[in-house]
């Protein structure tokens, strides 16, 4: 079988690749219309999110048996045609549920305890202790949207603090030890940190909306590590400034490009990039803390990724 990588990756994905059998060509730089040219002569893919995998280009993949997804999301794949086209999908949610995880709660943690703000004012000479008094975590209820790999990871990270973790999944019977599962009705009621853990699918893009953030009872507090799109940022921005949202963690924005390489397209007759005036807000708020789509991205993560996708296809395809 031969395999196509469009995306580098940890070197283990194709040495041990190489190890069970299969022919790796690598095309790091071709346009998508390129690779579309050639892909009928290729058995596998793998790719990370450099272009969307459509109709357009599973149909010329006359020969392809599976695309393998270097992530967890399958968003950029139109996954019900290729699954009529018999190509097995093949993601890795597992190999970064641990970074995603302890991301949430670094966010968490650094926006109780105000340390992003702190820093910046002590190094700029500011020793301001009373205006950064912070919050505990202990007491709190922490309610969860999606309860599958990453939201069972940061459930797990909880467990050394005295909180109630709550739940809601579309699925059932998805609780644990770790999480209680509820209706989102309850979960509205009770929580006071909420953390969003769903893939982008119509029913979660604009989920985070001015309608849903004023069905919680309580204010609250947001963590989002999940995907950008499912929060309607100018919505979010009227909920800082009159307190509903009571501060916000965002690795992830609806700004940014299908790849995730890249926050803004740049106008073709401008080198400078437009930033809307909500994400201005955001960028000079003190009770919001930003990161670059990094919560899965980290030195362990990338072998794990790696190994599952390794894994999956030698359990699939290994007797072909």
């Amino acid at each position: 079988m031969k395999i196509l990588h469009l995306d580098t990756n940890h070197p283990l994905l194709i040495n041990q690749l190489n190890a069970l059998g299969f022919t790796n060509d690598e095309n790091y730089s071709a346009s998508k219309k390129e690779i579309q040219n050639i892909i009928h002569n290729y058995d596998g893919l793998i790719i990370r999110s450099r272009f969307s995998i459509d109709r357009d280009f599973i149909d010329s993949a006359k020969n392809l048996k599976f695309i393998g997804r270097v992530g967890a999301g399958l968003e950029n794949i139109d996954c019900e045609y290729a699954k009529h086209k018999d190509i097995a999908l093949v993601a890795a949610p597992e190999g970064n549920r641990n970074a995603v995880g302890e991301h949430s709660l670094a966010m968490l943690l650094s926006l109780f305890n105000k340390l992003n703000k702190a820093d910046q004012e002590v190094r700029a000479g500011k020793w301001l202790r009373e205006e950064n008094r912070g919050l505990e975590l202990d007491g709190k209820t922490v309610g969860l949207i999606g309860y599958g790999n990453m939201g069972k990871a940061f459930a797990k990270k909880l467990r050394g603090f005295d909180v109630q973790v709550l739940c809601y999944d579309l699925k059932p019977n998805v609780e644990d030890e770790n999480a209680t599962q509820v209706s989102l009705k309850e979960l509205q009621q009770k929580a006071e940190v909420l953390s969003l853990h769903t893939p982008e699918t119509s029913r979660t893009i604009g989920m985070v909306n001015q309608e849903f953030i004023n069905s919680f009872k309580k204010p609250f507090w947001l963590i989002n590590t999940a995907r950008g799109k499912s929060v309607v940022t100018s919505d979010l921005v009227s909920a800082l400034k009159n307190g509903k949202v009571l501060g916000a963690g965002l690795d992830v924005l609806e700004y940014e490009k299908a790849s995730f390489e890249n926050l803004f397209k740049k106008d073709d007759t401008s080198s400078a990039v437009e930033m809307p005036e909500a994400f201005q807000y955001l960028i000079h708020s003190k009770n919001v803390l930003l990161t670059p789509h990094v919560a899965g991205w980290t030195k362990e993560s990338i072998e794990k990724l790696a190994q599952t996708i390794v894994d999956k296809i030698k359990t699939k395809f290994c007797y072909l």
